[in-house]
C-alpha cells in the first residue's frame, strides 16, 4: 500500500510503452507423444500474427499448463512485469484459455482488466479471435 492508502498494484504506469512492443504469452497443454509441440506452434503462430500486425515480440513468454491462476504462474507474473513497466503495448496469446480455462473465466476478466488499466491491450492470434481487445472473451 502506498501512503495515500491505494495499493501500488494497482496504479497505472507512467511510461509509456511503444505502440508496436508486444510480448507473446504461451501456456499450453502438453501432449504426452510430442509435448512441446502445441507450444511451438503457438509461438509460430504468435510471431506470424506479430510480423503481420508490425509488432515487435520483445519477449516469448511460456509457463506449464495446469494453474488455473494465472497470478500463480512464474511467467504470467512476468507478462504483468512488463505491462507495469511500461514495456509492452500488447499481449499476444492463442485464445483466451492460455491465460485462463474457461472453468475459471473470472481469472481471465481480472487480468485482462487489470492490463487494460495498464494501457496494455490483448490480442489473439487463432483466426475466429485474431482481433484486438481490452477485455478477454
Amino acid at each position: 500500500m502506498s501512503s495515500a492508502g491505494i495499493s501500488q498494484e494497482s496504479t497505472a504506469s507512467s511510461a509509456v510503452p511503444d505502440p508496436s512492443a508486444a510480448v507473446l504469452y504461451v501456456c499450453a497443454d502438453r501432449s504426452t507423444t510430442m509435448p512441446e509441440l502445441a507450444s511451438e506452434r503457438a509461438v509460430e503462430e504468435g510471431q506470424a500474427f506479430a510480423q503481420e500486425r508490425e509488432l515487435r515480440v520483445m519477449e516469448v513468454v511460456t509457463d506449464p499448463f495446469g494453474q488455473p491462476d494465472p497470478s500463480l504462474r512464474e511467467g504470467w507474473q512476468r507478462v504483468r512485469a512488463l505491462a507495469a513497466a511500461g514495456a509492452v503495448a500488447t499481449v499476444i496469446t492463442r485464445w483466451p484459455a492460455m491465460i485462463a480455462p474457461e472453468a475459471t473465466h473470472e481469472y481471465r476478466y481480472r487480468e485482462a482488466n487489470w492490463l487494460q488499466e495498464q494501457g496494455v491491450k490483448v490480442v489473439y492470434t487463432w483466426a475466429p479471435l485474431a482481433v484486438s481487445t481490452g477485455e478477454c472473451r
